[in-house]
């Protein structure tokens, strides 16, 4: 670990910083983060950096927050990384709070419905530029060529469960680097007492998300009780990072808890684009209309609850995976085996994120769709007198000027809202 070279004052101005401008999902604030920490300020290495990534990218939750919280780990130990951490997510926190209040109250307006067509489109239009970020990156060789469709294959069609797309795709970058019989020298980075501390953070981590998490169930058994049970799931089971836990989280909030209603989940995910901060703070507008409809008497205030439930199951266990993690990751660094793993792993996450973006594309654009059987192969099919005629024409102009004229985010997403408020109320 680099020494305590950087001062908490740097920490808090720099990650405050990245916490506020830090929209366009996870890969814009990956993008971010790198020019922050390597171009600007040379924090971290080109090399460093990328470890940390591949070393995000195969945990559950949210991998640019734990990204964050890794780097401010670096530059000083656990405080840095909680600073890092909480300046990441907090920001968005209290605006995804607002936006939710402002969705459950006025909803159902014409306006709204407006507002929400456009970015429900625009977020179209954001997940296949991700796509694109990702895959310039990550697909650099002809296996990773090969592993991305793979993975798109496996996940879309076939519903293979993530994480063995995961191992999988680790083990054949593993068994590719062991073929090539290439010898580079490793160059580990010791970390003193790294199992003392290791297993340190993972009692204190531990504690500090399990032990509420228990205290509700056996104490406050309930509908609360329930939902810090299920984004304590949705923190452990959902690998992938922010895109790869919407599909299971949506899936749930709807048809098992009941705390959506269909559709909600992609007008949620609309507003969470709105604000910086990590993509995952979706959650936090699942936890704020599941609360407001269980307390509905006290929607406000149950709201709240319910949003706060959601913020700290959902990221309590991400201090926890990288403050036990890193010191051992950190040591592995310079192993080249561990290089190609990783590397194999990002190529197959390219293929989870088209898979987002395709199931996107079906339910922004079509109001019907099935599904039929072709041997093992589930495939989707959609009636093409459903398609959102408004919602294709918005989503192709968003796509357009993000990708190929590079307009900033904040101005396509208020461009989209204003299309699709004179869409819905001309109609």
């Amino acid at each position: 670990m680099s020494g305590q070279d950087i001062s908490t004052k740097e920490l808090f101005s720099v990650f405050g910083r990245i916490g506020l401008l830090s929209f366009g999902g996870p890969a814009g604030q990956i993008a971010l983060m790198h020019r922050e920490l390597v171009e600007e300020r040379r924090w971290l290495d080109e090399d460093r950096f990328l470890h940390a990534l591949n070393f995000c990218m195969l945990l559950p939750g949210p991998e640019a927050m734990q990204l964050a919280t890794y780097a401010g780990w670096l530059k000083r130990g656990v405080t840095g990384g909680v600073i890092a951490g909480l300046l990441f997510v907090l920001p968005g926190f209290a605006v995804i709070l607002a936006l939710s209040a402002a969705f459950l109250l006025y909803g159902d307006l014409p306006a709204a419905e407006g507002v929400l067509l456009g970015l429900k489109a625009a977020v179209l239009a954001i997940v296949v530029q991700a796509l694109v970020r990702v895959a310039g990156r990550a697909l650099k060789t002809p296996l990773a060529w090969v592993l991305a469709p793979t993975a798109f294959i496996g996940i879309a069609l076939l519903h293979l469960p993530f994480p063995a797309i995961v191992l999988g795709a680790g083990i054949v970058g593993l068994a590719a680097s062991l073929l090539r019989r290439e010898k580079s020298p490793d160059k580990p980075v010791m970390v003193e007492k790294k199992r003392d501390r290791s297993v340190r953070a993972a009692v204190i981590w531990g504690g500090i998300w399990l032990l509420p998490l228990v205290a509700m169930l056996v104490i406050f058994p309930g509908p609360f009780a329930d939902m810090a049970l299920f984004f304590s799931k949705a923190a452990v089971l959902t690998f992938g990072g922010a895109y790869a836990v919407l599909a299971y989280a949506g899936q749930q909030a709807v048809e098992v808890h009941g705390w959506l209603m269909p559709g909600e989940m992609l007008a949620g995910l609309g507003l969470a684009e709105t604000t910086p901060g990590p993509l995952i703070l979706v959650l936090v507008f699942v936890g704020f209309l599941g609360g407001a409809r269980t307390l509905d008497h006290l929607p406000i205030a149950g709201g709240l609850a319910g949003g706060l439930v959601a913020l700290f199951f959902t990221f309590a266990p991400c201090f926890l995976w990288i403050f036990a993690g890193a010191p051992h990751v950190e040591r592995l660094r310079g192993v080249r085996w561990l290089a190609d793993a990783l590397a194999a792993i990002t190529a197959a996450v390219v293929g989870v994120i088209a898979n987002l973006a395709v199931w996107f594309a079906l339910h922004v654009l079509f109001a019907e769709i099935g599904e039929m059987r072709a041997g093992p192969f589930h495939l989707p099919v959609v009636a093409a007198s459903s398609l959102n005629w408004p919602a294709l024409a918005i989503a192709t102009g968003a796509g357009v000027v993000l990708i190929g004229f590079r307009i900033g985010l904040l101005k396509v997403l208020a461009a989209a809202i204003a299309a699709g408020l004179v869409f819905t109320l001309s109609a």
